[in-house]
């Protein structure tokens, strides 16, 4: 641990944030983000802990168990939620499960408000083939919002590498979307710092993404991608869209 954000834990430590305003949410972001900038993902994790305590959560999409992972060697048993869109590929789904049973968190299933065949009837079928924006809405969006309502900062295993779109994510930042602050431990790990992770700790990795899946979402909107291609460009292929708005 770098000594700069150990200090700054144990200054936060046992400090409660219910309560707490966005504006002073807001503020605290601003005094920290420039100090956790370069520091180690462990760090960046051992801080939202000691700040935010049991009104902090990860989120993943199990392409793999990296964060969870990470997360869990700092705050064992800490809360992990997972959203299940009701389209996801079983290898997903599996995967969610083998992290809940194999890694020291509190897996936490989130699930839209209407089932797919609710969905169906209220809007017709198919609607991420005709409103892929409205289906990320309903299915992603809005259930992660009411999910993270008992929490006042979320981290997300968002990399600036991925898109440039995500470029220029902070490490800490204030999502003003949600009105919470958003941590982001692994901002500025590569591809090849996830793969050294995976090999030397051993951690959990969705089987597709052996399969030729470099980015998984919902089993309908996503391709397999050539060897060579943009890792993303199977994620709502043959459209503009390349997010699903949950990081935009």
């Amino acid at each position: 641990m770098t000594t700069l954000t150990t200090q700054r834990a144990r200054d936060f430590r046992g400090t409660h944030t219910e309560g707490r305003s966005p504006e002073e949410l807001r503020e605290l972001v601003s005094h920290v983000g420039a100090e956790l900038e370069l520091a180690p993902a462990e760090d960046i994790v051992e801080w939202a802990v000691a700040t935010f305590g049991s009104r902090f959560a990860i989120t993943s999409s199990m392409a793999d168990a990296v964060l969870a992972d990470v997360a869990s060697r700092v705050a064992p048993g800490i809360d992990v939620i997972f959203l299940d869109t009701g389209y996801h590929f079983a290898e997903t789904l599996g995967t969610a499960d083998a992290v809940g049973a194999t890694v020291d968190v509190r897996l936490i299933t989130v699930t839209p408000t209407q089932s797919v065949a609710e969905q169906d009837a209220a809007y017709g079928p198919d609607l991420h083939r005709r409103d892929p924006d409205m289906c990320c809405a309903l299915r992603k969006v809005r259930p992660l919002a009411e999910a993270l309502t008992a929490y006042d900062a979320w981290a997300t295993g968002l990399r600036r590498a991925e898109t440039h779109h995500r470029i220029l994510a902070p490490v800490v930042g204030w999502d003003a979307r949600k009105g919470k602050v958003k941590v982001s431990p692994l901002a500025r790990w590569t591809d090849e710092d996830v793969e050294r992770y995976v090999v030397e700790h051993g951690v959990l990795v969705n089987p597709l993404v052996y399969d030729g899946f470099p980015s998984i979402g919902c089993a309908p909107c996503t391709r397999r991608v050539a060897p060579g291609d943009d890792p993303r460009s199977g994620r709502w292929a043959g459209t503009s869209k390349t997010e699903c708005g949950i990081h935009s």
